[in-house]
């Protein structure tokens, strides 16, 4: 493949794509940052509230529904795909990249329990795409399918901080094997690198932050027996349980296909509804049932002590109902919710005898990612990255496989349902006369 000078005019032009696409990449995400800051910390700091009250959901939740389905009717590639149906990185098109950004930005910073990397993948695909046709080159299957690639790779290096998680990720998603998977892997590869080369040079530049996944965990003291069995224990049970959260999105989308509009603002009320009860019950933010869960994993793996057993108990009811309302409703990615919900169920089960904090938690987010992706290898390398020590890599993988073979063993619930516009009265025939 190397040898055809076609392949490596396409691979110079993936290198060159993922510098514009991680710059916009970038800024992408620093509009995310900003504008959740501003909603949920600034905007309720002005008007005297250490944080928000609990109905403050509520209305963002109403905005958040109804753009969301506007934009899935009226713009081109409906806002990108139903995050129940896990990530895709397939029917990427340059015309579908307005109603990606507007529906992600009307639901990620005003409260949907989703992440970005969705949005993310079919941006940074839109924008490949586009850079082709300005660069008037060929636009063949094979260009498609590298230049799609290549952009979401670069694009999503962004987020996750890794080329490397990128690019697995970007394989395992595209579900491509064989000399496929060279031929892909090499353009994915050197865009997602490049990628996060000027995304994190950007960065220090700018001083502009966009999130991070590092939580800094501390390194455990050494494995042993307990960490083993009840990390297998644990996956089976939290492996089971975000299946049965993901299968929820699946009947949510049904529902809302049945009237977009009304169904996806009462799906997003919903999710909204079950944030202000947890704040109502415990006194705590709304905002660590609302939103992607990235900041408040921190705050958990920081201080994991600071959260009651109630609270633990009540955010994973709260936002394991949130979660799966919002996959079959708004637009975003399902990675982030999952790791938090398997964390948090990693630090209530972290009494356990021979268990522990750290191994807990590593167990639980590699179960809960592993059940809402369906990719066991990314999901291996993802929560390393997060975790960020080595000694917890056998309970990862461990964790991941029984998770993994867990959810595809259960069953898999209804189809995503197909999008058809209501019809519109049928004109009446004129009638002729004789």
């Amino acid at each position: 493949m190397l040898r055809r000078p076609e392949y490596r005019r396409a691979l110079v032009f993936c290198g060159l794509i993922g510098i514009p696409v991680s710059l916009v990449a970038f800024w992408f995400l620093v509009l995310l940052h900003e504008l959740e800051n501003l909603i949920w910390k600034d905007w309720p700091h002005d008007l005297g509230w250490t944080d928000p009250p609990w109905w403050w959901p509520l209305p963002l939740a109403l905005v958040s529904g109804a753009v969301v389905a506007l934009v899935v009717l009226r713009f081109p590639g409906r806002g990108g795909h139903i995050p129940a149906a896990g990530l895709h990185s397939g029917g990427a098109s340059r015309a579908a990249v307005p109603g990606v950004v507007l529906a992600a930005l009307a639901s990620l910073p005003l409260g949907a329990v989703l992440g970005p990397e969705a949005p993310l993948i079919a941006l940074g695909a839109g924008l490949a795409l586009a850079f082709r046709d300005l660069a008037r080159a060929p636009a063949t299957e094979a260009s498609t399918t590298l230049l799609g690639a290549a952009g979401a790779a670069s694009a999503i290096a962004a987020i996750f901080g890794s080329p490397l998680v990128a690019a697995v990720m970007l394989m395992e998603v595209a579900g491509v094997g064989g000399p496929q998977l060279f031929t892909v892997m090499l353009p994915a590869l050197l865009s997602s690198g490049i990628g996060a080369i000027v995304f994190t040079g950007f960065g220090h530049w700018t001083g502009l932050k966009t999130g991070s996944l590092d939580i800094g965990l501390p390194a455990p003291p050494p494995l042993d027996t307990g960490d083993v069995v009840w990390s297998a224990l644990m996956a089976l049970v939290i492996g089971a349980a975000v299946h049965w959260i993901v299968v929820g999105g699946r009947i949510a989308a049904r529902f809302v296909s049945a009237h977009p509009l009304r169904n996806t603002v009462l799906c997003a009320l919903g999710a909204a509804g079950c944030a202000a009860l947890y704040a109502g019950i415990t006194g705590r933010s709304p905002s660590e049932v609302s939103l992607s869960g990235q900041a408040a994993l921190t705050q958990l793996a920081e201080s994991p002590h600071a959260w009651p057993v109630g609270s633990l108990v009540a955010v994973l009811a709260f936002k394991g109902v949130a979660y799966a309302l919002c996959l079959g409703s708004l637009r975003g990615g399902p990675t982030f919710p999952s790791l938090f919900l398997g964390g948090a169920a990693g630090v209530l089960l972290s009494p356990l005898p021979g268990l522990g904090v750290v191994a807990g938690m590593a167990a639980g987010m590699a179960s809960a990612c592993a059940a809402a992706l369906r990719l066991p290898v990314s999901t291996v390398v993802l929560v390393v990255l997060m975790v960020g020590n080595s000694e917890t890599v056998p309970v990862i993988v461990l964790a991941t496989v029984v998770s993994f073979v867990t959810t595809e063993l259960l069953p898999q619930g209804p189809g995503i349902p197909a999008f058809r516009p209501r019809a519109g009265r049928a004109r009446r025939p004129a009638s002729s006369r004789p």
